[in-house]
């Protein structure tokens, strides 16, 4: 279908020259069904199930343009990862900016509802950031006229699928016009996802570059559609010999393992070979980015080096542990097509939005929590496959798993190649996963009582796959447990009220049973020193825990004799277990993060990547102004004010001494120690500094120097 076509479909006039503005001239055939069904003019909602590459995107763009051009209010775009919100909002901000519409990238602060937005046309946000969002009763959410969900087959998901479902429930409760663009993978029960949101299904296995799946084992990949490539042997590694092949003959690689070390180990080993198919060109760009890439981080790590070497050599890896401007670094450098092989961890690959001519899966495996292998999903090997074939690049796609035996060969085509993906199903049905969606509906006065809240209940998706049943005693249980705690009273005639301690706790976005944890450490006798604080934060649902290695134990031992007298918990409580020991594990990294310990030396002691330093110690940052906010409610100003401390230093990596260098814009932690060592104590010691004094201090140079100058001058 022609754009110049849409509007007999009841389009919009404008939509077909913004949609040109853009470089659309013609539909693929899922987003022509979705015209055609009645996207323009039928007002419904849709589900579009489709596989990766075939438009899905753009039939919920032609929705959101429809409803901004014609007025009919705001647009959602809900994603499951900030990534994927930051792409997002670079493309539709660069595509869509010359119809003048404004739209804005909601993803942080989990304590506001940003009023701003009432300006916006369309907002991009997280699951959470929306979810956050209704429990503030945001007033421009009643604006929302239609809400996209990308991804929303990660319903199934039992980490992000509850929050998207409660979600989506909690919208269409509020405002049953409100209307739905879901888009999906391709999944056998996408029906039953279109009726639990009342929408029409629109589904195809059409894709714009042909894909062909198959098993490499000993020396030949043999396809879904009969033939067999043989493959050169001559790196002794099968997946750089899969690799080798595609580059060679002008293609891309993104090749899926196991664990970050897999990865890593990988590009190393890749490097020489990839380098030889380099161009002098190509060489000398993949030097300058190296050089970009290893300039741009705060404190450099053998990590990030590592990474910019590979890099040099157009190979590179991609998992959690990599800071996120390196990670950026890498992910714009292998759609340009300069990275020419790429090694990434198998647990991005729900998110990670990479084509490359050949994907090739290595490790169709993962190691689970607590121990042991399980074999991943036909979803997710069916969501790596999807990546193979660039559109306008690429003749056609390859997705290759590789078998370590013949028994392996029979069994990755029978149950991978061959075999469908899994129905998605509800994971909300527990009580770690509702114990937060209730309180926020109660303390939201979106349900009042039991009735209501059941009533609520019975239009999630879980009901709509089982029915009530089973959640009913979840839903007690649930209350009963928030009723005990004091977060919310029920009257004699069953009428739940939240209490000010409920009620801050669901607008903080954090689990209940984590801030039963706080309030009652912060009510302990005990000081209320930094380790301590972080000790406290460990023990929460909410927090990332570092796992303890056999090297770790005897230090970790050593941490308990020292610090567990001053633990904020019941002494007859502190047992020492696996769990206190990754608890106690986790408070050393942050203490060594705010005693100025080097990136460096905090990533190879504990053994964590810089990316896990950066996650650990902004979920802290949140849990500490938490901690702050629900010492406040609970009348503990003391506490509130030592955390205030321990929060700044956490935020900046410092010692307190630093505190009022460290506020100084362009200023880190590494520069303000060095101005500090220099003589420059405080604000007032910059404020009578000569510009030279200050630009010798290394790291400063005379740019900064003037700026922090004009900062404490007018601060005077």
């Amino acid at each position: 279908m022609q754009i110049s076509e849409l509007e007999a479909y009841g389009a919009p006039p404008q939509l077909a020259r913004a949609l040109r503005a853009a470089g659309r001239v013609k539909l693929y055939p899922p987003q022509a069904d979705a015209v055609r069904e009645g996207l323009f003019s039928s007002g419904e909602s849709f589900v579009i199930s489709a596989p990766t590459a075939a438009g899905k995107t753009l039939i919920a763009e032609m929705a959101a343009l429809s409803v901004f051009l014609q007025k009919k209010g705001k647009i959602i775009y809900l994603v499951p990862l900030r990534a994927l919100a930051r792409e997002k909002f670079e493309d539709f901000s660069a595509k869509y900016k010359a119809i003048g519409m404004k739209v804005v990238l909601s993803t942080g602060d989990f304590d506001s509802d940003e009023p701003w937005h009432k300006q916006a046309d369309l907002v991009i946000c997280t699951n959470e950031k929306l979810d956050s969002l209704i429990r503030h009763r945001a007033p421009w959410l009643a604006q929302v006229g239609l809400i996209v969900a990308d991804e929303v087959h990660l319903l199934g998901d039992g980490h992000r699928g509850p929050t998207l479902e409660v979600v989506l429930t909690r919208l269409r409760f509020i405002n049953p016009s409100i209307r739905t663009i879901a888009l999906s993978a391709t999944i056998p029960n996408a029906a039953e996802i279109a009726g639990w949101l009342g929408a029409r299904l629109i589904q195809s296995g059409w894709r714009p570059v042909p894909l062909r799946e198959g098993v490499f084992f000993n020396g030949a990949v043999i396809f879904n559609d009969g033939s067999v490539n043989w493959v050169q042997a001559s790196s002794g590694l099968d997946a750089l010999d899969l690799a080798l092949e595609t580059i060679g003959q002008g293609g891309q690689a993104l090749v899926f393992v196991g664990t970050r070390k897999s990865a890593e180990a990988l590009a190393k080993k890749s490097e020489a070979h990839v380098r030889a198919h380099l161009s002098h060109l190509e060489a000398e760009k993949l030097g300058k980015l190296s050089r970009e890439m290893e300039g741009s981080a705060a404190e450099p790590t053998r990590l990030g080096k590592r990474l910019a070497g590979c890099v040099a050599s157009g190979v590179a890896f991609h998992h959690a542990g990599i800071i996120y401007t390196q990670r950026k670094l890498v992910e714009d450098a292998f759609r340009g097509n300069r990275i020419k092989l790429l090694a990434s961890t198998t647990t991005l690959a729900m998110g990670l939005n990479l084509p490359s001519r050949r994907v090739i899966i290595r490790d169709w495996w993962r190691y689970q929590p607590g121990g042991g292998m399980q074999s991943i999903p036909v979803i997710e090997v069916k969501q790596m496959a999807g990546r193979a074939g660039r559109p306008g690049y690429d003749k056609f796609g390859e997705a290759v798993m590789i078998a370590r035996n013949k028994r392996d060969e029979t069994l990755l085509f029978e149950r991978y190649i061959k075999g469908e993906p899994e129905d998605i199903s509800s994971m909300l049905a527990s009580e770690t996963a509702l114990r937060t969606h209730i309180l926020s509906s109660i303390a939201g006065l979106f349900t009042t009582d039991m009735g209501q809240l059941m009533e609520f209940l019975g239009k999630t998706f879980f009901a709509h796959q089982r029915g009530t049943g089973f959640l009913s005693p979840i839903a007690e249980s649930i209350t009963a447990f928030l009723q005990e705690e004091g977060m919310i009273k029920t009257e004699a005639n069953g009428r739940f009220t939240a209490t000010k301690f409920g009620r801050r706790v669901s607008e903080l976005y954090i689990d209940p049973l984590g801030a039963v944890i706080i309030r009652d450490a912060l009510r302990s006798p005990k000081e209320k020193s930094p380790f301590a604080l972080f000790h406290m934060l460990a023990r929460t649902p909410g927090m990332m825990r570092i796992p303890v290695r056999k090297k770790d134990r005897d230090e970790m031992m050593d941490v308990f004799s020292a610090h567990a007298p001053s633990l904020l918990m019941p002494d007859d409580n502190i047992h020492l277990t696996e769990d206190l020991l990754a608890e106690l594990k986790t408070a050393s990294v942050l203490m060594q993060w705010i005693l100025e310990m080097p990136e460096e030396k905090i990533v190879n002691r504990f053994g964590i990547g810089p990316g896990d330093l950066r996650t650990l110690v902004e979920l802290a940052d949140w849990l500490l102004y938490s901690s702050r906010e629900i010492a406040r409610v609970i009348g503990l100003k003391g506490a509130g004010e030592d955390i205030a401390v321990t929060r700044i230093r956490t935020h900046y990596g410092v010692k307190e001494e630093l505190l009022a260098l460290v506020g100084l814009r362009g200023i880190g932690r590494v520069r303000a120690r060095g101005l500090y060592e220099a003589g420059f104590k405080n604000l007032e010691d910059i404020s009578w500094a000569a510009v030279e004094g200050l630009s010798a201090v290394p790291g400063i140079g005379e740019e900064i120097a003037m700026d922090i100058k004009k900062q404490t001058a007018a601060g005077s």
